[in-house]
């Protein structure tokens, strides 16, 4: 029996220049990160030393901000980067190992287009590609996409599900084995193993089959990040990964049981969800450096943008007119991230905090855990998160760029690995065997079909 201990799963979430609202303006930052493939190829690389299991790429289809004039949009840094595929396509040139994750909205996105994406990528890379599933969730992106308002949250999570109904399905247009490239019978493909999805439903008309072969994965890994009623249910049925938002180990613990428990209703077993949370690490040689360095950051945002990013997240209301040293007002129900809103509101009346303090709050980690400490007491907190039955891992969110993931390969990594939490060589080649996850069954072959009639 193996005395091996249980390995904690690590992702790198890399805004470009950092996930604190002010990082672009940090003395080391590299402020034109967005645009910079030397930046981003630097970070990749440092992840993939550090033996992350994947690099991660949020993204959206508009403009963040809500409609502000340009004077108020010329104040926030992080307007404009890459288009992530796009990126993680050239990233998989110069890595090897790590996972290449972004995340591709199913609101304002057809099945064929991403199903088509994601499968060449993971072709691109070996078998890394991971794909984080979301609705979007700001009526900026509805209004480039020849829509005058956004959708429902209910209806888009019903086009979720349904989205990723069809985008299964076309990955398993082909078996595995169907290309037979046999030059001297001329038979390119057996064309009894290919499966024509034909797929005709509420929200979509998709005939099929992919002009690419089933991805090397089977599937790309599955990711979300949503973590209301909603975003839970759908993240039991179809997803491998989840990034979440806690700040206690107790509300840590009780979203893992609720997420893993919901999982065996849709015929999955927990141990194929990993539960991910966010962690903001600031790291010093000393506790007070870290409280320092923290200080000198927040000290760098600008009010506007500290109120622009606290109205965005708490679904995207106006604070303009309300005195900053003044209480959060009552707020109406949001279209957009329900969940993030709720954390927000309930924070700010239990610690009943004014709209200044509440955006110095999420300034750095948007709701996510804030850890300041040395190396050791990093670790400490994620250990006891991880054994204590919070997380299967974290997705580690530097607070500037480059030099917050540096700190971070080169500190913490190293004390993970003395404690033997964290691996030092990496076990696979795919994301998928990485983070142990089984390989996905084509559900038109007849081994899918016979295991099915089993069940």
């Amino acid at each position: 029996m193996s005395t091996k201990k249980p390995q904690l799963r690590l992702g790198a979430f890399l805004p470009s220049t950092g996930h604190h609202v002010a990082s672009w303006r940090h003395p080391e930052a590299q402020a034109d990160g967005g645009l910079n493939f030397q930046h981003y190829k630097r970070l990749a690389q440092t992840a993939e030393r550090g033996k992350f299991d994947m690099i991660f790429f949020a993204d959206g289809v508009a403009v963040r901000d809500r409609n502000q004039g340009a004077d108020v949009l010329s104040r926030n840094g992080k307007l404009v980067h890459f288009e992530p595929l796009t990126l993680l396509s050239a990233l998989s040139v110069v890595t090897e190992n790590i996972g290449l994750t972004a995340t591709v909205s199913t609101t304002y996105n057809e099945p064929y287009h991403l199903a088509r994406k994601f499968a060449s990528l993971d072709y691109l890379s070996g078998g890394r590609a991971g794909w984080n599933l979301v609705t979007s969730a700001t009526e900026a992106e509805a209004l480039n996409f020849n829509q005058e308002k956004h959708m429902e949250h209910t209806l888009r999570y019903e086009r979720a599900k349904e989205f990723v109904d069809v985008v299964t399905k076309l990955w398993d247009s082909w078996e595995d084995d169907a290309f037979l490239h046999d030059k001297e019978s001329g038979i390119y493909f057996d064309p009894n193993k290919l499966h024509v999805p034909n797929h005709k439903g509420e929200h979509f008309s998709v005939r099929g089959p992919l002009n690419v072969a089933r991805p090397i994965q089977g599937y790309p890994v599955i990711i979300q990040a949503g973590s209301s009623e909603d975003g839970k249910d759908l993240a039991a049925q179809t997803a491998e990964v989840i990034f979440t938002a806690q700040q206690t180990l107790a509300e840590a613990q009780a979203f893992y049981t609720d997420v893993k428990g919901r999982l065996v209703q849709y015929g999955r077993s927990p141990d194929h969800l990993k539960i991910m949370p966010g962690v903001f690490p600031v790291i010093g040689k000393t506790e007070q450096e870290a409280k320092d360095k923290f200080d000198q950051i927040q000290e760098l945002i600008d009010p506007v943008v500290g109120l622009n990013l606290l109205g965005s997240m708490i679904g995207g209301f106006d604070l303009s007119g309300y005195p900053l040293d003044g209480p959060l007002p009552d707020l109406p129900e949001t279209n957009g991230g329900k969940s993030r809103q709720q954390l927000l509101t309930d924070l700010a009346r239990r610690e009943n905090l004014t709209i200044r303090q509440l955006y110095l709050w999420i300034a750095g980690a948007r709701g996510h855990r804030q850890i300041l400490g040395t190396p050791e007491q990093i670790a400490d907190q994620l250990e006891d998160w991880f054994v204590n039955g919070g997380a299967d891992g974290f997705n580690i969110m530097p607070p500037w760029l480059p030099g917050g993931l540096d700190e971070f390969v080169d500190l913490v990594i190293p004390e993970l690995q003395r404690r033997g939490l964290f691996r030092t060589e990496y076990e696979a080649r795919t994301l998928r065997e990485n983070l142990g996850l089984p390989r996905p069954v084509n559900q038109f072959s007849k081994v899918a079909t016979r295991e099915a009639a089993i069940a």
